[in-house]
């Protein structure tokens, strides 16, 4: 049999170990041959492939992003863009396809599934947002850095009295933040399943100084206040899967904090670095059992499906599950933070 990977969206620490996986496995345990499709679903879609084996996968396994390089670009919005992955396949001799991608890539995969497609699915995202799975990889390594970034500026906040406002990556959930407030100690969490009022979180500052500690909000780049503004906005670009470029909410919220309250206040924007550079242990464990699991279903024919971690074991569920809905932060969860506050 012969083996496409791909890997598509953001790039995210973890990837490398789960082409590792697959390959090393398919060849030694199955005999299987590989092509790696670079680019995303633009390596499908335009034939642009490159060697894969176990030799171009040695040294791997600590690297962060990917070899094979990722895109957001999506064949359904292209003129027979279908069509022309199904002939690239064809003459590729691919007889199985393994994406390694998020909400969106894995959103492709589950409509080439319906259409004929053979391919097996892996989540990625450092949102965590995936549902159908306990967590995704490269989300432990984006909470970590984002968890340091905070313990770092902790003294910088206290030494000058300042209000700290740290953006985080989470377009519509608020996993990173919410873990990497808690571990590091913020005065106060925002995320998009909770639209704040500018108000309460001005009252929580100034609560905070009275306590002769200073604040550090940690706030997702997608949330938004009550007041109906909506997201904050970095342009009014929009990418090839409809999602627009998000950022600039910790600047508004620094502002809006300084011009009300009196104190000096400053925006930190971890931005890409949060999902780049070497994954943590734990995502690198995880990655490889989700690619030993991938190979595993390609080797049993088992098609349409995305693998999972469920407790402590890797699962097989329908690709529609892990992309058709996104899991989200619940009120619960974000009441163990609010404990916190202040």
């Amino acid at each position: 049999m012969r083996v496409g990977v791909l890997t598509g969206g953001g790039d995210c620490p973890g990837l490398n170990a789960v082409i590792r996986a697959v390959v090393r496995k398919g060849v030694k345990e199955h005999g299987f041959e590989f092509v790696g499709f670079r680019d995303g679903w633009k390596g499908p879609l335009e034939g642009i492939t490159m060697p894969l084996g176990i030799a171009e996968c040695r040294g791997i396994l600590p690297r962060g992003g990917t070899i094979l390089g990722s895109s957001r670009t999506n064949p359904f919005k292209v003129d027979d863009g279908v069509q022309r992955i199904k002939d690239n396949l064809a003459v590729e001799g691919v007889d199985a396809l393994v994406a390694i991608g998020g909400e969106d890539t894995l959103g492709v995969a589950t409509k080439l599934a319906d259409l004929g497609v053979n391919v097996v699915g892996v989540p990625k995202t450092i949102d965590n947002d995936l549902s159908g799975t306990d967590f995704t990889f490269g989300f432990d390594t984006a909470v970590n850095i984002a968890t340091e970034a905070i313990d770092r500026l902790h003294t910088t906040a206290e030494s000058h009295h300042r209000v700290l406002v740290v953006e985080v990556m989470g377009r519509h959930a608020g996993w990173i933040a919410l873990h990497s407030g808690i571990a590091g100690g913020a005065s106060i969490v925002l995320i998009p399943e909770q639209p704040f009022d500018i108000d309460e979180v001005c009252a929580l500052v100034k609560k905070r100084f009275e306590s002769s500690f200073a604040p550090i909000l940690v706030v997702s780049e997608g949330a938004v206040p009550k007041d109906g503004s909506g997201m904050t906005l970095q342009s009014g670009e929009v990418d090839a899967f409809g999602h627009v470029r998000l950022g600039g909410i910790g600047d508004r919220l620094a502002k809006e904090i300084e011009q009300r309250t009196g104190a000096e206040s400053r925006a930190v924007v971890l931005g890409h670095v949060q999902r780049g550079g070497t994954p943590t242990a734990f995502d690198r464990w995880l990655a490889t059992r989700f690619g030993l699991g991938a190979i595993g279903a390609v080797a049993d024919g088992d098609f349409g499906v995305m693998v999972a971690l469920r407790g402590k074991d890797i699962v097989r569920v329908p690709l529609i599950e892990g992309t058709g809905e996104l899991k989200v932060v619940s009120p619960e969860e974000y009441a163990e933070a609010q404990v916190f506050f202040g």
